[in-house]
């Protein structure tokens, strides 16, 4: 395996590694819930976080790479979907979705009226008026291209 291929299996499995970290880390630290977009996003970095591992374990390892990279190429789509529907370029296939939280002794229709409704179309955070979703974009669009960058570098 080329200084090239190693080089793409290790930015196949730090990208959606670091962008899980990120999304919970803002989730239980930052207190910003993810809306339905946002857990599309996930599911996809999960995806391409698991095919990066079998590149480490099951040959061939450049397959395993490449699918890992097809993988945050999907999860940049569908950020740049995400980041759209936020800034009104063009409506959501969703409205919204909640985090209730149900325990012992808790009167449900209570819980539910309390939980926090987060809207795919509202920016919860935004740096220099980028959204979460628009970070995403750019992350994963640059994991992307630097996995099959070198992916395709030849020897």
């Amino acid at each position: 395996m080329t200084l090239a291929a190693r080089q793409a299996r290790w930015i196949a499995l730090v990208v959606p590694a670091l962008a899980l970290a990120g999304a919970y880390a803002s989730q239980y630290l930052g207190g910003l819930y993810p809306c339905e977009m946002c857990w599309w996003q996930r599911y996809g970095h999960f995806a391409a976080l698991a095919l990066a591992l079998l590149a480490f374990v099951a040959p061939p390892p450049r397959l395993w790479t490449a699918f890992a990279g097809i993988a945050l190429a999907v999860v940049t789509v569908i950020a740049g979907y995400h980041a759209g529907v936020e800034y009104g370029w063009f409506p959501g296939l969703t409205g919204c979705t909640s985090d209730v939280k149900f325990g012992a002794g808790v009167d449900p229709m209570a819980a539910i009226m309390s939980a926090p409704l987060i809207r795919c179309d509202v920016v919860q955070w935004s740096l220099f008026h980028i959204s979460l979703a628009g970070f995403d974009v750019l992350w994963s669009g640059a994991g992307t291209a630097a996995v099959f960058a070198l992916l395709l570098r030849k020897k």
